[in-house]
């Protein structure tokens, strides 16, 4: 910790901690050394010094700036003390009527008093700095507080708890093990001593890349989980994109009509669906047309099928075969194997039986292996459930028992390609019978990125960059 940021941390903060906005209940924070001390120059109420740590008191907030009416509020004060609080410090929790004027006051009381406003995530920021979280904890919390599903809820509470940091640090533990028999060693080089053995040392390390590859792998899945499974929307013109997204969001997000090419650019919302966020992306029709304006849209169609995890191809269930098998080609050229693909034959209760049999023994010479097929009516809300399951499936996203970590970071999922190209290095060298010195080198490298997710190896410039993007008040 630079001089700088020991000096941060001597001051005293304060925030509030709730949404901005009027409401019924508001939470000002604060931290730091003096927190009760200062505390206690504007509070009317228990004798503050000698409150017992986490225990709550009714009393009144006085405004010491105030001739007419001293008294601000009647709240509730709680108290944790140092180190065993959030922070790690010295915390004061006041919770105060949610009036805006009330909580501005407030703040005004406390800065007059000796605070100072607080930062954003300077209170995490201070749990970190304080051994209370590890990095990857303190990130976690950020992630619990914009949790959006259920899917989502539970990885976040998971790593804040410290199940990823814990793996990791076994990994550290045990490179590290190694690592010092290894560099001693290098005090005996004139004896040749080998204290290491090489091939328990190379089934440590193809352990253990085994471990930082699946954790890496499971990034994929976390970062749909974390900002919602992407489904990309796509078909013709007219054959009811808009009218299924308006029936999935359960809103008339997107223009409905039986004019062709009315939708001309990308519209995205999100919703969960039994505790997993998607995010529908519905596009442009797929048809040859001169305006210029709906073929830059017909563009963007292809470019979000690119980046899709789910694509869901709607098919017009009225429309001829030879129409169905031109369009084909144009979407599944974009649809690789590492898509799921849903085709949707809308407009059901439109066709009778033979036509339907028809579509459908179409779509099963066309479709790749794996893909599924549904027929719905979306202007009927027929068979949509169907639908929702097939996409549940379509998501693969783990059930919510499952015990293993998943990675949803994009910072962690960079240090552990990382760590895991030191350790491939580590195995290498091991089969070829290079020098224990360049071995111990790369041990050291992985262990490095691997401590780069927890925050054991750091720099003030990443702290303030990750905490940068916390809200103020936490």
């Amino acid at each position: 910790m630079d001089n700088n940021t020991q000096q941060l941390f001597e001051d005293t903060i304060c925030a509030i901690s709730t949404p901005p906005g009027r409401g019924g209940i508001a939470v000002a924070r604060i931290s730091g050394r003096d927190a009760i001390t200062i505390t206690a120059k504007c509070w009317r109420g228990i004798d503050l010094n000698t409150a017992a740590s986490h225990t709550a008191h009714f009393g009144r907030i006085i405004d010491t700036t105030a001739t007419d009416c001293p008294i601000l509020d009647e709240v509730v004060l709680t108290i944790f003390r140092g180190p065993h609080s959030f922070t790690g410090e010295n915390v004061v929790e006041i919770s105060c009527h949610g009036s805006t004027y009330i909580q501005q006051q407030l703040l005004n009381v406390l800065i007059g008093c000796g605070c100072r406003i607080a930062t954003a995530g300077e209170f995490t920021r201070r749990a970190f700095a304080n051994g209370r979280l590890d990095l990857s904890q303190a990130e976690a919390v950020a992630d619990v507080i914009a949790s959006s599903s259920r899917a989502a809820h539970r990885i976040a509470i998971s790593q804040m708890r410290g199940a990823f940091s814990q793996q990791l640090q076994q990994l550290r533990d045990q490179l590290l093990q190694f690592v010092s028999l290894m560099e001693l060693e290098l005090d005996f080089s004139e004896e040749e001593v080998e204290f290491a053995d090489r091939s328990r040392l190379l089934q440590l390390a193809t352990d253990i890349q085994r471990v930082i590859d699946r954790l890496a792998g499971s990034f994929a899945m976390g970062n749909a989980i974390k900002n919602g499974v992407p489904v990309a929307i796509v078909g013709e013109t007219n054959a009811g994109k808009s009218t299924l997204l308006n029936l999935l969001l359960g809103d008339d997000r997107a223009i409905v009509s039986d004019i062709h090419g009315t939708t001309r650019d990308v519209i995205e919302d999100t919703i969960t669906i039994d505790g997993i966020l998607y995010r529908f992306i519905d596009t442009a029709g797929i048809r040859d047309t001169a305006d210029t304006i709906e073929s830059m849209g017909i563009e963007r169609t292809f470019r979000k099928i690119d980046d899709a995890a789910i694509v869901l191809w709607v098919i017009d269930g009225t429309a001829s075969a030879d129409d169905l098998a031109t369009l084909s080609a144009k979407i599944l050229a974009h649809c690789s194997a590492d898509k799921s693909l849903i085709a949707v034959v809308n407009k059901d209760d439109a066709i009778d039986k033979p036509q339907r049999d028809a579509i459908s023994s179409t779509l099963h010479e066309i479709l790749p292996q794996g893909a599924r097929l549904i027929n719905i009516s979306a202007r009927a809300h027929a068979n949509i459930d169907s639908l929702l399951a097939a996409l549940r499936h379509a998501a693969s996203l783990p059930d919510n028992d499952l015990g293993e970590v998943v990675v949803t970071n994009a910072r962690h999922y960079q240090a552990l390609c990382q760590a895991s190209q030191a350790i491939s290095r580590v195995i290498d060298g091991l089969r070829q019978g290079i020098s224990g010195d360049f071995v111990s080198q790369d041990i050291r490298e992985c262990m490095h990125y691997l401590g780069e997710i927890t925050g054991r190896i750091t720099t003030t410039d990443i702290l303030t960059q990750i905490f940068s993007h916390f809200c103020i008040g936490k």
